[in-house]
């Protein structure tokens, strides 16, 4: 049985990309699926049964379970011999990088068989833009006025490697055939399997709606943000990523920068010090390739 995804007429905010990006995760499955969604502002787009968007089954749960609920799911359908649906948590970065991490770093260790893909937006917009562990470096948010973050964004993708997890990826909303591809890898992989998608927020990160993947594919040609996988203990650039190692060949981290009303307030001196966190970044990835 094939699913049809996120129905049209969702509650989702102008620009917003989510249904976009959930609707290639179920299509590229292609094969039956569970999901499984904490509070968030998915559970929001969703809306109450039965006048539910989503045309596949979904468990919805507290905002810390997410990555247990899909592993107790995935273990009750092997104990009744049902080897034919993959199941999928899909989580925010609060309750991902935060409120879930304990839970997330247990079922990784254990490496319960589920994919489990956090859609970063960098903060808790379904609440109030308030800041997450995701929240880049001096962005502002309702909770980090004035001059912003003070803490650089936690690399929740690379936590997961850590725990020794079978696939981890990042990937965007703006490179929409290298996270199909990715989905389609990770659904073939038994044991936890961990993607993470860049997923700009008109809203929170105040830009105009009609520039959300302007903004996400910026966040890639600037270097901001990496796609790349990881299996087997081997990591690779792909996408556009793969063509950008060199820094000179990036756009100027400026051009995804200006388009923010969240790093309105830079001073030359934040701009700089973002630079060198992308640095850092891209010298972890050339010492993994």
């Amino acid at each position: 049985m094939s699913f049809k995804g996120v129905l049209p007429g969702d509650s989702s905010c102008p620009g917003c990309l989510l249904p976009v990006a959930l609707n290639l995760v179920v299509s590229s499955i292609g094969k039956k699926v569970v999901s499984v969604v904490p509070a968030s502002c998915t559970s929001v787009i969703q809306g109450y049964y039965p006048k539910t968007a989503f045309d596949f089954p979904t468990i919805n749960v507290p905002f810390a379970s997410a990555a247990p609920v899909a592993a107790g799911v995935s273990y009750a359908l092997e104990i009744r011999g049902i080897k034919d649906v993959v199941v999928f948590a899909w989580a925010g970065d609060g309750g991902t990088a935060d409120i879930g991490m304990a839970a997330l770093s247990g079922v990784a260790e254990r490496n319960d068989n589920i994919l489990y893909i956090m859609y970063d937006n960098e903060a808790y917009m379904n609440t109030g833009i308030q800041r997450s562990g995701a929240t880049p470096y001096k962005a502002w948010t309702t909770t980090t006025p004035v001059i912003g973050k003070r803490e650089a964004k936690k690399d929740v993708a690379k936590i997961m490697i850590a725990h020794g997890a079978k696939y981890v990826a990042t990937a965007s909303v703006g490179f929409h055939q290298d996270f199909i591809a990715k989905i389609k890898k990770a659904s073939s992989i038994s044991g936890f399997r961990f993607i993470q998608l860049h997923l700009p927020c008109p809203v929170g990160w105040r830009f105009d709606s009609e520039k959300t993947v302007e903004v996400a594919k910026l966040a890639v040609e600037t270097g901001a943000w990496i796609l790349y996988e990881y299996q087997d203990g081997k990591l690779r650039l792909t996408g556009p990523s793969a063509q950008l190692i060199e820094e000179s060949r990036r756009k100027p981290l400026e051009e995804y920068l200006s388009l923010q009303g969240r790093f309105s307030h830079l001073t030359k001196e934040d701009i700089e010090q973002i630079k060198q966190l992308i640095k850092e970044q891209w010298e972890w990835i050339k010492k993994m390739i």
